[in-house]
């Protein structure tokens, strides 16, 4: 069998026909996509990243390649997003920053509207969640083509806080985001936005008094060390989505669109089982360096604060976050 390059195809075909001989096979070039993201390689998204790579290549024959750069290699989440816009990336993982286009998106980390994995499944695969892909897709021209749960955000302190007027005043550090400052103002805390980096130190000496984060970062910041005490609140219980470029997407033929959406969903299966994993190692390593894990009345804190949510949030996001709480 003869393998020739397009290049110059037209004159070997028609010499060899004139021969009798059996058309020859075209070498097909190789479609080569760009996946930036924030995580680091030992993370369960970038995990799953090279998994949806891996998936694409087996069910495209080779004909796409997805390369895969973690660690903000191709710039960070804001500038991936324009770079799909653009046409420089193809895919990323974001999540609430796409609120600054879609509205919606705020809805990806709402103070106790998702009350837990099944909960955001059921969400996230409802109306509420087409709705919000919809609207992201609409505005962004990125189509979300799976998704991964986060780990919920709890309060580490000093002490037990079990029920939100047992907040008194405590000085909490909380990022820079509106939302979660009125949430917590209305709880009876005092919130204080501050940069990540700082964190540690603050509590070290005592500026702030508390803080509130996902297993993943009380661990990797070593916030054990100045925290001994971690009150499961679980009051943002949220997700992010892989999205690709929509028009960059549409230009491929169906049969790969369709390679890349199954690959995806693969992605999402196996990024929910090393979560899972993860969440459980998470507590046990936090537990086994001495921090204590209370349960505490999530449905107090809920019911406290869901007023300042709902005032918060823009007139046109509040009906799907009614919905959200509506979903059974």
């Amino acid at each position: 069998m003869t393998i020739i390059t397009r290049r110059g195809a037209t004159q070997g075909l028609a010499a060899i026909l004139a021969l009798g001989a059996a058309p020859p096979v075209l070498a097909q070039s190789k479609t080569v996509l760009k996946l930036g993201h924030l995580a680091n390689e030992d993370n369960t998204w970038h995990k799953a990243s090279l998994k949806f790579a891996e998936e694409v290549v087996k069910r495209t024959n080779g004909a796409i390649e997805i390369r895969v750069f973690p660690n903000e290699q191709l710039g960070k989440e804001t500038d991936l997003i324009k770079g799909i816009q653009l046409g420089t990336v193809d895919f990323t993982i974001t999540g609430e920053s796409l609120q600054n286009w879609a509205p919606s998106a705020a809805l990806l980390a709402v103070p106790y509207a998702v009350k837990d994995v099944a909960h955001l499944d059921k969400v996230v695969q409802g109306k509420v969640g087409e709705a919000i892909a919809g609207n992201i897709e609409d505005k962004t021209r990125l189509r979300t083509l799976c998704y991964f749960a986060r780990g919920p955000r709890n309060l580490t302190a000093n002490r037990v806080i079990a029920k939100p007027e047992e907040l008194n005043g405590l000085k909490l550090r909380v990022p820079n985001v509106p939302l979660f400052v009125k949430f917590w103002d209305t709880l009876g805390a005092k919130p204080t936005p501050m940069a990540f980096s700082e964190v540690f130190t603050s509590l070290q000496n005592h500026t702030i008094d508390a803080q509130e984060n996902p297993l993943a970062l009380i661990k990797s910041a070593s916030f054990y060390e100045v925290q001994s005490v971690l009150n499961r609140t679980e009051h943002v219980v949220s997700w992010i989505y892989l999205v690709g470029g929509s028009r960059k997407l549409g230009r491929l033929p169906e049969a790969q669109q369709k390679a890349i959406a199954e690959a995806a969903k693969l992605a999402q299966e196996y990024e929910r089982e090393l979560f899972l994993a993860d969440e459980k190692k998470l507590a046990e390593e936090l537990q086994a360096k001495g921090m204590k894990f209370a349960e505490v009345d999530k449905e107090a804190y809920a019911a406290k604060g869901r007023p300042a949510v709902a005032a918060a949030l823009p007139d046109e996001v509040r009906p799907l976050y009614e919905q959200i709480l509506a979903t059974a």
